[in-house]
């Protein structure tokens, strides 16, 4: 069973700083891979950034060199480091997991490759 808990989102004025954290539990796998998605008001769900079982990490364009996703196993924390964000940045922020076995790839982006979705949390940007 996995187990996520988004938190950290809030308004923010644009070209502001924000850091979303999500709490995860993983009591049948030891391996998982993280992500964290965005769903903006009538907009489809997108993937924002993912780090697989080696810390390897992967990047929308659209939030590239601005934002940084980051993990600590010991603390059982997922991180989105948010800088510079934008109005278009505004969506409610979801961290997901897929548990994997071993012969199993890290689904990167890809919204259907994960299995487990937090709560979400909100973030608006404000010009």
């Amino acid at each position: 069973q996995v187990q996520l808990l988004e938190s950290g989102g809030g308004s923010v004025l644009a070209g502001g700083s924000l850091r979303l954290s999500c709490e995860f539990s993983e009591n049948a796998r030891p391996r998982h891979c993280l992500a964290w998605f965005r769903e903006a008001s009538g907009q489809e769900r997108e993937g924002v950034a993912s780090i697989d079982l080696d810390g390897s990490t992967t990047y929308a364009d659209t939030v590239k060199d601005r934002f940084t996703i980051s993990k600590a196993n010991a603390k059982n924390t997922l991180s989105l480091q948010m800088d510079n964000l934008k109005p278009e940045d505004t969506a409610t922020y979801y961290c997901a997991s897929r548990p994997l076995a071993f012969w199993e790839r890290c689904p990167k982006l890809f919204e259907r490759g994960f299995e487990v979705w937090g709560q979400g949390t909100q973030v608006t940007v404000l010009l």
